[in-house]
Order: C-alpha cells, then structure tokens, then sequence
C-alpha cells in the first residue's frame, strides 16, 4: 500500500479496496449499506449519461467512479471482492465453466 501522499500506478481489485477501505471506512459505515448503495447507483446513472456522450475523459472517471464505489459497499457489507471474484469467475465462465464462454446467447453467462 503507498502512503497518502504517494500516488500509485496500477491497483488491483484487492488494493483497491483496501485503499478504499483506509480512505472511506468510518464514513461508509457510518452511511450504512442502504445509504452506499444509494451512491453506487447515483454514479451508475452518471455512467449511463457518459455512455452516451463523446467525453472519454468524463467516460473514464464515471467507470473510475463506479468500481469504487462498488469496492465502498463490498467494505461495509464484508465482501472480500477479489475473493468473490476468483471463486465466481477464477475458473471460466460460471455457466459452462469454459474460459471463453460457450454458453448461448439467450442465457447470461
């Protein structure tokens, strides 16, 4: 982890929600699960309208956004994502367990 004054380059899931975790924490707690979520999709509807404009600077904060906010409510409801992540999508798809996904277009893989 860096210290606060030393940005970093590169973050995987896992740092990024500790990094989260030390920066947020008493906050997000403080808010709740309920609250944080409220945030999450705030930033989800902002992600939407930049979807749909030509700012990829404006596109790449909103996604920046979205994923840590994601990482806020995972702290406070207890959720180890990158644990969550490898069991759900560490070996393949979850549907038809191939690492590029066979499974029909109908179903969401």
């Amino acid at each position: 982890m860096t210290s606060p004054s030393q940005p970093t380059e590169e973050l995987s899931i896992a740092d990024l929600q500790r990094h989260i975790h030390q920066m947020y924490f008493e906050k997000d707690v403080a808010r709740g699960v309920d609250g944080t979520f409220m945030w999450l999709m705030e930033e989800v509807g902002e992600l939407a309208s930049a979807l749909r404009g030509n700012d990829k600077q404006n596109l790449a904060e909103e996604f920046a956004d979205v994923i840590a906010w994601l990482a806020t409510i995972a702290n406070v409801a207890g959720v180890d994502l990158n644990a969550a992540l490898v069991a759900k999508y560490g070996h393949g798809c979850p549907g038809c367990k191939r690492l590029v996904c066979e499974c029909p277009n109908s179903e969401k893989p």
